[in-house]
């Protein structure tokens, strides 16, 4: 990033205004997560709830005890094993964490991201930037530059640009909050990986579990209607329903498809899960009937992009208390 660039938005942020920047997983809207009036303007131009907590991104694990105490030995294996890289821990929150950050709670989030303009941005600042992805709340996440300036336009003082992001999905959410990992929103990094780094078996959420992101049911969501179909019925489906359609499918457009457009995703998940976004608003600004999307197949690798799916339609689970 040029140095120039670079000092105007540490600037704008220790100013207490917004910044949208690139992670690897999508783009966030950022502002300095020790000021309320600046992390009280994410909530404004979002139009997100101001009891849904946000993540604190920070340059280095070394600033963890900065944000968090009564770190457990599960969270210091993840954040070696995973630090820069898509995953955020649920800690219980330092007293100088912001109540307008956690949403009230005792908990606070915390990543460090693994994008080398991100990395820029956050070392120049030194201090903990609230991010939550720049776009408005519970619609399509942003993983360019232009998406974020689609959506947000003037409500952010700078968007930098730092390119499609690779990964494409929100961060592995993990709670260790009570010592034992809890999976509260999955993501590339996978219940097989932590048990890997930990030793445990990452459990599901309880009603204990903490408020965080994307765990509302209508999450990620364009404005036309989406349709999940499996895949044995979806040429059926499409027929079925009046044109005009958006077709999304991991296989070629049929001969004769006449009925909308269709858009042919990767067949495997990380080039799905980079380009799942993207499609979902081209497809979206076609102002079609609906959105018809083949179901992914099971398992542990598709259980991120199936999650994303299932909200984008309206029919994921809310995580309890989920604000």
């Amino acid at each position: 990033m040029e140095r120039v660039l670079l000092e105007g938005a540490v600037r704008i942020l220790r100013g207490g205004g917004l910044v949208a920047f690139p992670t690897e997983t999508v783009y966030g809207l950022g502002a300095d997560a020790s000021n309320p009036a600046a992390v009280r303007r994410i909530f404004e131009a979002k139009g997100r709830p101001t009891a849904h907590p946000l993540i604190v991104h920070l340059a280095t694990e070394d600033q963890i005890g900065q944000w968090a105490h009564d770190i457990p030995a599960a969270a210091s294996q993840l954040a070696s094993a995973f630090w820069p890289g898509p995953m955020t821990l649920i800690l219980k929150r330092h007293a100088r964490v912001l109540d307008e950050v956690t949403g009230g709670q005792d908990t606070v989030g915390l990543r460090v991201p693994a994008h080398p303009m991100a990395q820029a941005l956050l070392q120049a600042f030194g201090g903990g930037v609230a991010a939550p992805s720049a776009n408005r709340f519970g619609h399509v996440s942003p993983t360019t530059a232009a998406h974020v300036r689609d959506e947000l336009g003037g409500r952010v003082d700078l968007v930098l640009d730092g390119g499609a992001c690779d990964v494409g999905i929100e961060s592995t959410i993990v709670d260790c909050s009570s010592g034992i990992p809890f999976i509260l929103r999955p993501g590339k990094i996978t219940g097989d990986d932590i048990r890997a780094a930990t030793g445990l078996a990452p459990n599901l959420p309880t009603a204990a579990a903490p408020r965080v992101s994307g765990s509302l049911a209508s999450h990620y969501a364009p404005s036309t209607p989406v349709v999940l179909v499996p895949s044995a019925a979806l040429d059926e489906v499409a027929r079925s329903m009046q044109a005009p359609l958006a077709v999304l499918a991991r296989r070629p457009r049929p001969g004769g498809w006449e009925r909308g457009t269709w858009r042919e995703a990767p067949s495997e998940p990380e080039g799905y899960a980079r380009a799942l976004y993207a499609h979902l608003r081209e497809l979206d600004r076609l102002r079609c009937n609906a959105i018809l999307v083949e179901e992914v197949p099971p398992g542990m690798a598709w259980s991120a992009i199936a999650d994303r799916l299932s909200r984008a339609a309206g029919k994921g689970s809310d995580l309890p208390d989920s604000g």
